[in-house]
């Protein structure tokens, strides 16, 4: 696995949306907190752009500004803006050639998921699971989430813990990580960018999903066999869930507990990785060890 190089004062990072349309007055925070970190910015034609859909631009737009950001050396980092939906469908075309030769962070979560998988599945160079630009406003920018952002693009080794939690399954884990949104990676198997997982740390989070959905979700990651050969698995926020008019019957950490009983590999629920502020900055396709006991769960980088 092939690490980007960390950035270094006056490197510049990229700002673009590959999905949804995101207004440029609730990135400006984050471009000036990314300025006073020491970097310069560039900001792409899709952050609020005159798009009246869903999406920051027409597909072509946002894949030729993907591209570009790609293929120019100057840029040290790409940041999206927002997920949303609508990397899936440019993420075919994408020419990584550049990239491969001259590889840089690639910035996001949500919907960013797809290019993740896709990174890691076929280049095998790492990426940054992380809040974007939204994540700056209102403050934000001082707390630990946004801050591990800064820490992780600047070669400083994540070390995180969190509580314990009653559903944890206990052991040690040394293994390259992957991960992110549970619907992206159930949507991606049999495509190009389908996660590889075994022997792997496994992350999952997700948002405003009924909890049907998150069964009927992880069942297609168990039958495909994606559960199967773990090394670890760190189960994240799960915001915003909802239940239909008739209950399902279970809240959703205890479906997905029911679900990996079985396993014998180290879990860990609860870990602060989720579409809420509280986001960890993790490496896709880096090792990290996983350590879970009943006095804490700690997550370090190796």
């Amino acid at each position: 696995m092939k690490i980007p190089p960390y950035l270094q004062q006056g490197d510049t990072i990229a700002i673009t949306c590959p999905a949804g349309y995101m207004p440029l007055e609730k990135a400006e925070t984050c471009i000036h907190v990314l300025q006073q970190w020491g970097y310069e910015v560039l900001v792409g034609k899709t952050l609020g752009s005159k798009s009246k859909t869903y999406f920051s631009g027409t597909d072509e737009e946002r894949l030729n500004e993907f591209q570009a950001m790609l293929d120019a050396p100057e840029i040290k980092a790409i940041l999206c803006g927002r997920g949303g939906y609508g990397v899936g469908r440019i993420i075919d075309q994408l020419d990584f050639t550049a990239f491969k030769k001259n590889p840089k962070w690639i910035i996001g979560f949500s919907d960013i998921t797809v290019l993740h998988a896709h990174i890691n599945r076929n280049y095998k160079i790492a990426t940054l699971h992380s809040s974007m630009a939204s994540a700056f406003n209102g403050g934000g920018y001082k707390n630990k989430y946004v801050q591990s952002i800064k820490a992780a693009v600047e070669g400083i080794k994540a070390d995180y813990s969190c509580k314990t939690h009653k559903l944890n399954h206990t052991g040690t884990a040394t293994a390259e990580l992957v991960g992110g949104n549970l619907a992206l990676i159930a949507h991606l198997i049999g495509t190009k960018s389908d996660y590889q997982t075994k022997g792997k740390i496994l992350f999952i989070e997700d948002v405003g999903e009924q909890h049907y959905n998150v069964d009927r979700m992880l069942h297609q990651l168990k039958r495909s066999g994606k559960l199967d050969a773990l090394a670890g698995l760190i189960i994240g926020g799960f915001t915003d869930m909802q239940d239909t008019e008739r209950p399902f019957g279970k809240k959703v950490y205890d479906l997905i507990h029911d679900l990996i009983s079985e396993y014998k590999y180290p879990v860990c629920f609860g870990f602060p990785v989720s579409h809420d502020k509280e986001n960890l900055a993790l490496k896709v396709g880096a090792t990290y060890q996983l350590q879970v006991n009943h006095e804490q769960v700690r997550l370090r980088e190796k």
